[in-house]
């Protein structure tokens, strides 16, 4: 995050304060020969300039000594308050304790997700995790985008995405996910290799410009590589061949209204009175009101409308087709994912 600098101005004023206070006790025991607490109380009144008459009668020297006490004291004090106004003026001390609360927030993340880049790519998939209820972080530098993401409320790290210290700063190590959505591809290498070095278990999605790139990225380490543009070209081509087709497919993939989407129901959480049975005895359509689509089975392999009397083994997920009250049915009852 930004370094909060008017805070250390803060903690400057005060620490100069109290160095006078013991430059002050220290003084007049050296000087006047006054015990601590004699030294102490004459150290008060004289920065504090109440106007007391001293504790005892001062020396020469010990008057000079107050002379010096009331003129660093008082160069001390109107930096102190100049401080301390123009931090509370400018908003400062608000900013700073918000960044410590999203400081906070991030470290007691879990299973959340990385966004690298607040751009058109990282702008949409921040939108679709937003709207999925997923807990996501983005670590942006870019001043325009940064205003964005305090304008909306939203979990940011201030700093450059390829830097191991930044990834830390985003809880990398208790990610679940992260995507890298930056323009440049040497950049979202970069941080592909940090994260898989950082995280192994860790879903890596990156974003690819050059054709050479998703293979690199791949063999970095990325789960998946996108590349915006080839699916920008493939979609407009399906608009034209299949336009009916494409839209219902978009609004499945979250590019439409989200009237509909696709639940994943997954064995290793499913509850164990429904494991091992046939998918017909799951009873989804009729308790849920989805409609089962595809299966992958435990080799990784998609069945697409996977036939009723096939077993929901271990290691396999089904595929429901839902709509938005279908999908908290389908979340509740079988702890889809």
């Amino acid at each position: 995050m930004a370094k909060a600098k008017p805070i250390s101005k803060i903690y400057i004023a005060l620490g100069l304060i109290l160095s006078v206070v013991i430059i002050g006790t220290v003084g007049y025991i050296i000087v006047a020969g006054y015990n601590f607490v004699d030294a102490f109380y004459m150290t008060i009144i004289t920065v504090g300039t109440v106007g007391f008459e001293e504790v005892h009668p001062l020396s020469v020297t010990g008057k000079l000594f107050t002379a010096f006490l009331i003129i660093i004291s008082l160069s001390i004090f109107a930096y102190a308050l100049s401080t301390m106004t123009s931090t509370i003026v400018s908003g400062e001390i608000n900013r700073y304790f918000k960044l410590r609360r999203v400081d906070t927030a991030i470290a007691k993340l879990e299973k959340h997700v990385v966004i690298c880049g607040f751009g058109r790519n990282g702008r949409q998939a921040a939108a679709r995790l937003k709207a999925r209820g997923f807990h996501f972080v983005v670590i942006e530098k870019n001043e325009p985008a940064l205003t964005r993401l305090k304008d909306e409320n939203l979990l940011y790290v201030e700093g450059d995405a390829t830097l191991d210290e930044t990834l830390e700063k985003a809880n990398i190590k208790k990610a679940s996910a992260i995507i890298c959505a930056l323009p440049a591809d040497a950049d979202n290498l970069f941080i592909v290799l940090s994260a898989r070095a950082m995280n192994p278990k860790l879903t890596i999605i990156s974003r690819a410009s050059d054709d050479n790139s998703d293979k690199k990225l791949k063999a970095a380490g990325a789960t998946n590589v996108i590349m915006p543009d080839k699916i920008g070209g493939a979609h407009m081509a399906g608009l034209v061949m299949r336009p009916d087709v494409i839209e219902f497919l978009a609004n499945i993939l979250g590019q439409g209204d989200d009237a509909f989407d696709i639940e994943e129901v997954d064995y290793s959480v499913l509850p164990h009175h429904f494991r091992d049975k046939a998918i017909k005895d799951l009873k989804i359509p009729e308790n849920t009101g989805g409609n089962i689509i595809g299966q992958k089975n435990a080799e990784g392999d998609y069945i697409v409308n996977p036939s009723g009397d096939l077993v929901f083994a271990a290691g396999t997920k089904l595929f429901v087709l839902v709509n938005k009250m279908q999908s908290e049915k389908v979340k509740k009852m079988y702890k889809a994912i």
